[in-house]
């Protein structure tokens, strides 16, 4: 039986009422739980877990993976309204969506999101329905060695393209990888590292009380420090759908970056612990190098929006091509689906789709209702989220606060987040002050430790020997790349230069 076929005897099960509505729920809630700082993917759906115990196992993991992908299309919108992203894969929407706010354009950036949302969705899952067995086949490919080079060349672009000048990026990407050292070593028998002799740095400092504290903490302080500028965070007439509906110009400004966002981000799911945050990030980087819109992106660039989302969305479902076909999950929500699948009695591997068909099939035909929801509330959402914009300065700055507060201490339920919240949030506002940006050091942060686990496991492999990242063909093409990402800026300097000579 064709893949076809496989896919209209699974929606067999999946257009059941219970398991549409159950479709339609996990997507809503996955939309909530991702606009809420603090929360994510894995703690929604660790949350919901214990619910399913007695459910039939296809309509549990179809809630489950509705919450998971629906999580990342409400990410976009706290980063998009109040600049404080609800998930690390929307740091990189942040960066031009919360500039778009600030021009009064909240809607259309909102509207762009949910339709690069839906693009990059689409896409993760038809390529999961032809070809799920067979990439995740080759994203087997990629070992240690081959990952620990692929990180290497996001870390080595980040300083390069995030903010006006390149030293200052470096810089803020070097603090980054400072404070994701901070912890115990894992893989060295659970040696402290910087704890300084305090239990509250034995597990290191959690991403969301930094990414709250360095990008929604700065904003208090930035829209208190400017009363003469009015009342309400935006100008303009009150936006409704209608007037947020993107123009032809401005959809084929995003749809072409949306569509190869979602196919790099697709693969990027699909390679195990590589996650939305990378995916996210690659495709940004790709869309400032080859996109026609460079000069624009990080001030407010449809461009930007629509890389960002579409990219974590389609590496979101990318993601349980691994899961589903060899064991292996390719992100942290999808670990705690592996614990799932196992407690409801299923081996994920190659013969689940022969032994499961219902199961396998159900899943991925309830996808494609499953965006289908998201897209619709998130867009009838507009208008609501856009009605955030209005508040007053007065009113709108210690909400900000209190969801600060609210999504730092509900990491660990501990006070020491919300004062490292904080001063994160100081040290933040000190930066961009000075000019240094911000997202480096987060994305640095996130990047930083799966280096080292790959890298080290490398030279495990190899007995310590460096030979393996230049043998592997993967790896050296990557590090080849790098080498051109880092000695590039070098060498158009000097021909700018003998030019002026």
């Amino acid at each position: 039986m064709g893949n076809f076929d496989l896919l209209m005897q699974g929606f067999g099960t999946s257009f059941s009422v219970a398991n549409v509505l159950l479709a339609i729920a996990g997507g809503f809630m996955g939309l909530l739980v991702g606009a809420m700082p603090g929360i994510g993917a894995v703690t929604g759906v660790a949350l919901l877990l214990p619910l399913t115990f007695k459910m039939d196992p296809t309509s549990a993991i179809i809630m489950l993976a509705g919450i998971y992908y629906g999580n990342m299309y409400g990410g976009a919108y706290s980063a998009i309204l109040l600049n404080i992203p609800g998930d690390s894969p929307a740091v990189m929407t942040a960066l031009d969506g919360y500039p778009m706010s600030r021009q009064g354009k909240g809607g259309k950036a909102l509207f762009a999101a949910n339709i690069s949302s839906f693009i990059g969705g689409s896409i993760g899952i038809v390529t999961l329905t032809l070809f799920g067995p067979l990439l995740a086949k080759v994203g087997l490919k990629f070992g240690p060695a081959e990952i620990a080079a692929l990180i290497l060349l996001a870390l080595t672009s980040i300083g390069w393209l995030l903010g006006d000048d390149p030293l200052k990026g470096i810089v803020a990407s070097a603090l980054g990888i400072l404070l994701s050292t901070v912890g115990m070593d894992s893989m060295a028998g659970g040696a402290g590292r910087y704890t300084f002799g305090s239990v509250n740095l034995l597990s290191g400092f959690s991403f969301i009380p930094l990414v709250i504290g360095m990008f929604g903490l700065p904003q208090v302080m930035e829209l208190m420090s400017k009363k003469d500028e009015g009342d309400i965070l935006t100008t303009g007439p009150r936006l409704t759908l209608k007037e947020s509906i993107l123009t032809k110009e401005e959809l084929k400004r995003i749809i072409p970056t949306a569509i190869k966002s979602a196919i790099l981000g697709n693969f990027v799911g699909f390679l195990p612990g590589a996650g939305g945050t990378t995916a996210s990030f690659l495709s940004y980087v790709m869309e400032k190098k080859t996109g026609k819109n460079e000069k624009e992106m990080g001030n407010g660039a449809l461009e930007g929006i629509a890389a960002s989302e579409a990219a974590n969305n389609a590496a979101a479902v990318g993601a349980f091509a691994p899961l589903l076909t060899l064991g292996i999950p390719g992100s942290g929500t999808t670990a705690v689906l592996l614990g799932g699948l196992m407690m409801w009695g299923l081996q994920p591997g190659p013969l689940l789709f022969i032994q499961q068909t219902d199961f396998v099939w159900g899943l991925i035909s309830s996808m494609y209702i499953g965006n289908l929801a998201c897209i619709f509330v998130g867009l009838v959402m507009i208008p609501f989220l856009m009605s955030i914009l209005r508040i007053p300065r007065g009113i709108i700055a210690p909400i900000i606060v209190f969801i600060c507060i609210v999504g730092a201490y509900s990491v660990n339920n501990n006070m020491f987040d919300v004062w490292f919240m904080v001063g994160a949030g100081v040290i933040a506002f000190i930066m961009q002050k000075h000019q240094y940006p911000v997202a480096p050091i987060l994305l640095a942060f996130v990047l930083a430790p799966r280096f080292e686990q790959a890298i080290r496991r490398a030279f495990s492999i190899s007995n310590g020997s460096a030979k393996i990242f230049i043998e592997k063909p993967i790896s050296a093409v990557l590090l080849l790349i790098t080498a051109v990402f880092i000695l590039a800026p070098v060498v158009m300097r000097l021909v700018k230069k003998v030019k002026a000579k």
